[in-house]
């Protein structure tokens, strides 16, 4: 199972405050039991929203909003991407990381990851294998 594992955003981080050298550390400490675990598949900070936008889809309309964006707490700063036996092993990685904003009460979100078998007969065989095929070729592409 995969699982995304998302760093909330806070204050600081939507103010573009960068972590500590401390935390850097720590987290690459935690980073490394990750990949010697062969938990972590991909990972990455976010820049602040005020750096984003947001596209609105409205029927065939699609209307472009800059960044910053309300309820800083509903923002993610960072993400990582996990291979896990299941939500209670994610679980117990999360309890393990250093406190990626040690300063404010913060929150980490893991959400289980939809696979094409999720979709039951609306993935259709073609869908499936278009499906197989990205996911090769994305592969060759970050090689």
């Amino acid at each position: 199972m995969r699982f995304m594992v998302m760093v909330k955003a806070t204050n600081d981080s939507e103010a573009g405050i960068m972590p500590s050298t401390e935390l850097m550390a720590a987290m690459g400490n935690f980073n490394e039991e990750l990949v010697k675990a062969g938990v972590i598949l991909a990972g990455e900070g976010l820049q602040p929203s005020s750096k984003g936008v947001r596209v609105r889809f409205s029927g065939d309309k699609r209307m472009v909003m800059d960044g910053p964006f309300a309820e800083t707490k509903e923002l993610v700063a960072g993400f990582w991407l996990w291979k896990c036996s299941s939500l209670q092993e994610a679980i117990n990685w999360v309890k393990k990381c250093p406190n990626p904003m040690p300063d404010v009460e913060s929150e980490i979100e893991i959400r289980q990851v939809l696979e094409i078998e999720d979709f039951g007969p609306n993935a259709t065989l073609e869908i499936r294998e278009q499906e197989s095929r990205l996911r090769a070729e994305s592969a060759a592409n970050q090689r």
